[in-house]
Formats: C-alpha cells, structure tokens, sequence
C-alpha cells in the first residue's frame, strides 16, 4: 500500500509517495531518510490528487 507523508524541512513544505505496511511504517521510513523532517500529516495514496500535485522525487525513499 502507498502512502502520502507530508513533512516540512528547513522551512519548505513537501510530500512524498512511500511504500508501507502502515501509516507508522511510512513515516518512520522518511524520518530514516531526512532526519530534521518534520511529519506534518500521513494518509493513504489519492490517485487523482496526487497526480494534480505530484510529490518531490528528490526525497523519494524508493
């Protein structure tokens, strides 16, 4: 299952797309990846508004 984890980092706000078991499973997956992230929300994939807004591959995990 996917999920969208918004964070904010150094004053930006952002979101990736990650691969989880859980919505705990993603979040920790992108504070392993960016440490000073701060977690802002985490919700199951939305296909249509994600595609209208598509995340940041900079900070993708996968």
């Amino acid at each position: 299952m996917q999920f969208t984890v918004g964070f904010k980092s150094d004053g930006k706000l952002g979101h990736v797309l990650i691969d989880g078991d859980d919505a705990l499973v993603a979040a920790l997956k992108l504070k392993a990846k960016c440490p000073a992230a701060t977690i802002m929300y985490v919700r199951p994939r939305n296909r249509r508004g994600d595609n209208r807004h598509p995340p940041l591959p900079a900070l993708s995990p996968n």
